[in-house]
Parts: structure tokens; C-alpha cells; sequence
């Protein structure tokens, strides 16, 4: 239920004029290695997809590599957001039952473990080792599911009127930062592999074009993603439960007068606290008219440019290794190794979050503030929409050679 109060709580304010300190930031590196782990794990298993098909589906005496079949690649690709889906519903709702700490570490065990499961998937033949792999990513995406809301709404909640946008902005831009490190991850694990166990090109040996250490590579990539979510565990049982959650839902002004006095410099008195109630509450339900009189257009509005924007974004960091290949960017499988593809795929989509990803997110960090919401997710509206068109309607020029690098540089931004 959600109320409208007459008499505005004197904590929420001292949260809305609080000035921006050192607890903010700690907030917004918290919430926001939730971000980097999402994006890490979700993003981690594009890298990989090729190597798994070199491992699992090559036939003998094949001229190409194998890879992975169509329905296979799919679900591999996509079980993740299917989970994610399911998490964000499941997950959002127990956040406003139970509060957002005990859901936000609940979250994060979930996405510990099953990074780990991830890793260790098994079976005897390629179809059970990848049914067991998106068992797990399933159930890694649910948690993930939850902890992406989780984390904006948690910053959000902390932060102050003044500085609210760059904060949220910041929690979001360690995603950018979690596709940087999966593929630094993958650089470094594939250049340590190639080094110790060297492998000549499909095209020279097939067979020890994929060296059976191989199997452990994607692995300890998958199982890596456990580490971030692992070291930010303490810190996020450390903070308190946000206080217009304990004030406005669990009805408990002074409790969140006193959290938020232990870690925020806010005047507070114990009377002010005792004075914080709902008064002439008008209830209404989720959902009802008056729901949808007062939030449905901006409800529509974020839903479905986020709905829209996510089509693009995922799909391109998902299957643009295969663009990559497509365009001559990357050499032909045939002409590697099973780790040396892994190696110039993680290079190459390092070189697109160095240069494009990372920039943008804190380019709207810098701005969001300054130019407001709106007009800054119009101008990256129009550039994605211009991009892409430039990139897709002169398809054939940009696999000539000599054009991919303008292919590279438009797919930057």
C-alpha cells in the first residue's frame, strides 16, 4: 500500500538536505559492486560461448571449429535474463515485505554460489555438462534479479535531493566497469593458459587446437564472479536498513532517525523522532486508478525506454563477438587456437568498454545533474539509434578490409 502524508517526516527531509559526505560514496561503491557483479556475470558468459562449442561440439575431421547449435547458444545466452526476470518480480516484492538489507544479502549469497555452481558444472556428455551450466545460470540470473533493483533503490533512498541523479548515475556506471573486468579476467586467465600450455591452429591439429586444460578456462572465468560479490558480503550486512523504508513502511520513524544517525551526519533529535508519524494517511493499492492516475505515465514512460534501450544494449555486448568474426575484426576460427579466440574476443570487447561503455556511463554521471534527466537520455537515444543505423545500413562496406576499424569506432559509440 502507499500512502500520501500531510505532514512530511522530518528524517526523510534531513535525508533530502543532508550534505553529499563520505558516507554517500561508500554507499555508491556498495550498492554499486552489486552493478559490477551483475554485469560481470551476465556479460562473462558471451566471452566463453565459442569455447565451449570448441570444447563440446567439435566433430572430427570437421574443416571449421565446432560451436555451439542454435538452440544450445540461445539458452546458454539468454537462461540468465530469463532468471533475472523472475528475480526482479520475486525479489522487488520480498524487498518491500522484508526490507532491503535482509533481501540484499539474500541476493548475494544466491549470486555467490551459483557463480561458483556455474563453474562447476558437469556431465557426462555435452548436453548434460550445458543443461547443468544453465541450471545454474538460471538460478545465478534470479539472484541477480534481485539485486539489480535492489542496489538503484538502496542508493536512491540514501541519497540527497541535490546530488540524487550522479549518485544513481554512479551505481549504474560500475555495470560498465563489470563488463571491463570480464574481459581483463579473460585476457589475463587466456594469456596465462596459451603461455603454459601452447596450441597450434585448428587448421595445422584439430585435436590440440584445444588443450584439455582449456576446460578449466571458462570455468575460473564463470567462478570468478563469486569473488566481488563475496568481498562487498560484509559491508552490506554492516549498512542499516534505509531509513524511508523503517519510516515509511515498517512505520518506525525513531528507528530510522537512530540508523541513519550512526552513519550520516544528520540533526536528528530523539523528539523529532517521536513526532515522525503518517498522519491523514490515504490509502490506496498497487495498481488501483489512483495508482495509475498519480505514477502510471512515468511508471510507462522508464519501463519502456528502459524496455527498449535493453533490447539494444543486451543483445549487442551478448552477440557482438559473432559481429566481430562477421566483419573480419577477429580471424577466422580455423586459423586459432581454442584459447587464442578466447584471447582476441576478450581483447577485442575490452577495447569497446575502454572506449565506449565506460565514458558514456560517467559522461552521464558528470551530466545528469546539469542537463536533467530527460534531454540526456534523449541525446543517447538519438546517438544509439544514428550509430546503429550507420553501422547496419552499409553493412557490406564495413566487412571490407580496411573498414573495420570505422566499424570498430561506430560501435564505440
Amino acid at each position: 500500500m502507499v500512502g500520501t502524508q500531510q505532514q512530511p517526516l522530518q528524517v526523510l527531509n534531513a535525508l533530502d538536505v543532508a550534505k553529499t559526505q563520505w558516507y554517500h560514496f561508500t554507499a555508491i561503491m556498495i550498492a554499486g559492486m552489486g552493478f559490477f557483479t551483475d554485469a560481470y556475470d551476465l556479460f562473462c558468459i558471451s566471452l566463453v560461448t565459442k569455447l565451449l562449442g570448441r570444447i563440446y561440439y567439435t566433430v572430427p575431421g570437421s574443416p571449421t571449429p565446432g560451436i555451439l547449435p542454435p538452440n544450445v547458444s540461445a539458452a546458454v545466452n539468454g537462461v540468465a535474463f530469463c532468471g533475472t526476470l523472475s528475480g526482479q518480480l520475486f525479489f522487488g516484492w520480498l524487498g518491500d515485505k522484508m526490507g532491503r538489507k535482509k533481501v540484499y544479502g539474500m541476493t548475494l549469497m544466491m549470486m555467490v554460489l551459483c557463480s561458483l555452481a556455474s563453474g562447476l558444472s558437469f556431465g557426462h556428455t555435452p548436453k548434460t555438462v550445458m543443461g547443468t551450466l544453465c541450471f545454474f545460470r538460471f538460478w545465478l540470473g534470479f539472484g541477480i534479479g534481485g539485486d539489480y533493483p535492489l542496489s538503484a533503490t538502496i542508493m536512491s533512498e540514501y541519497a540527497n535531493k541535490k546530488t540524487r541523479g550522479a549518485f544513481i548515475a554512479a551505481v549504474f556506471a560500475m555495470q560498465g566497469f563489470g563488463i571491463l573486468a570480464g574481459g581483463l579476467i579473460a585476457i589475463v586467465i587466456s594469456s596465462v593458459f596459451r603461455a603454459r600450455f601452447p596450441s597450434p591452429a585448428y587448421a595445422v591439429d584439430p585435436a590440440a587446437s584445444v588443450p584439455p586444460q582449456a576446460d578449466y578456462v571458462w570455468r575460473i572465468i564463470l567462478m570468478f564472479g563469486s569473488v566481488p560479490a563475496g568481498v562487498t558480503y560484509y559491508w552490506r550486512l554492516k549498512m542499516p536498513e534505509t531509513a524511508r523504508y523503517t519510516a515509511l513502511v515498517a512505520k518506525n520513524a525513531k528507528q530510522a532517525a537512530a540508523d541513519m544517525s550512526k552513519v550520516l551526519q544528520v540533526e536528528i533529535t530523539e523528539e523529532q523522532a517521536k513526532s515522525m508519524e503518517l498522519k491523514n494517511e490515504a490509502q490506496y493499492g498497487l495498481f488501483s486508478m489512483e495508482f495509475l492516475r498519480r505514477h502510471g505515465k512515468h511508471l510507462l514512460g522508464t519501463t519502456m525506454t528502459w524496455l527498449l534501450l535493453d533490447i539494444a544494449f543486451y543483445s549487442q555486448n551478448l552477440f557482438q563477438k559473432d559481429i566481430f568474426s562477421a566483419i573480419g575484426w577477429i580471424p577466422k576460427p580455423k586459423t586459432m587456437s581454442a584459447l587464442d579466440e578466447l584471447y582476441k574476443i576478450a581483447r577485442a570487447q575490452t577495447l569497446i568498454a575502454l572506449c565506449g561503455t565506460v565514458p558514456g556511463y560517467w559522461f552521464t554521471v558528470g551530466l545528469i545533474d546539469i542537463i536533467g534527466r530527460f534531454w540526456i537520455q534523449l541525446v543517447g537515444f538519438f546517438m544509439m539509434s544514428a550509430f546503429m543505423l550507420g553501422l547496419a545500413l552499409p553493412y557490406h562496406h564495413w566487412t571490407t578490409s580496411g573498414n573495420h576499424i570505422g566499424f570498430v569506432v561506430m560501435g564505440n559509440h
